[in-house]
């Protein structure tokens, strides 16, 4: 379990494809690098992957073809910057949200707009995604918690704050390029339980 509070933006140091569709990424970690030990998950872009081989500055993870399938992490290239968060420990502070490093889906930027030092960034939303975003809710954006200022047929908006754009990748992005998106946990357990109850209903009629 994360928070989406970004520790550091680590470097692809590279990513290599194998035959069988699955490969494995290497990235620079710095100071994240620290404590961590064999076995343990680290949120890469908000993916959560578990650490194959460390050292004291790199670390290495084994990507399954369906984490290629549903994450940017495959187009990843060397010298990209990539959010890094370690597990949330028990009884630390929770400053974001709950996020599971589950992603859900990749989604292009729309638009990355300069207001003073702030940004605003536009985001496409794909399939019927758009009932599980709302205005003042949450959304984990490249493992970024980030409060959705608001929501369009196919589109949803979120405001950077200087700290954001330094501390993180999504300062890097542009318009075409696509961005991790895991929804709020909440949302997803409200919507599916009311889809449950909506066929129960028809059902019993």
């Amino acid at each position: 379990m994360f928070t989406g509070l970004v520790e550091a933006a680590g470097a692809v140091e590279s990513f290599t494809e194998r035959g069988d569709g699955a490969g494995s990424l290497v990235v620079r970690a710095g100071s994240v690098a620290e404590g961590l030990r064999l076995g343990d998950s680290v949120a890469v872009n908000g993916c959560c992957l578990t650490v194959t081989t460390l050292d004291t500055n790199h670390l290495r993870f084994d990507l399954l073809g369906e984490t290629l399938a549903r994450t940017n992490l495959g187009g990843a290239k060397p010298g990209d910057r990539v959010n890094l968060e370690r597990p949330l420990r028990a009884g630390a502070p929770l400053g974001g949200h709950f996020v599971q490093g589950h992603i859900d889906d990749t989604a292009p930027v729309l638009a990355l707009e300069p207001r003073g030092d702030d940004r605003r960034m536009e985001i496409g939303l794909v399939r019927d995604y758009a009932r599980l975003v709302a205005v003042k809710g949450s959304v984990a954006v490249n493992g970024v918690s980030l409060t959705v200022a608001g929501v369009g047929p196919d589109r949803f908006w979120v405001w950077l704050i200087p700290h954001t754009l330094a501390i993180t990748n999504l300062g890097d992005c542009g318009p075409g390029d696509r961005v991790n998106i895991e929804f709020d946990i909440l949302a997803n357990i409200c919507m599916s339980k009311n889809t449950h109850d909506k066929k129960g209903s028809q059902r019993l009629e």
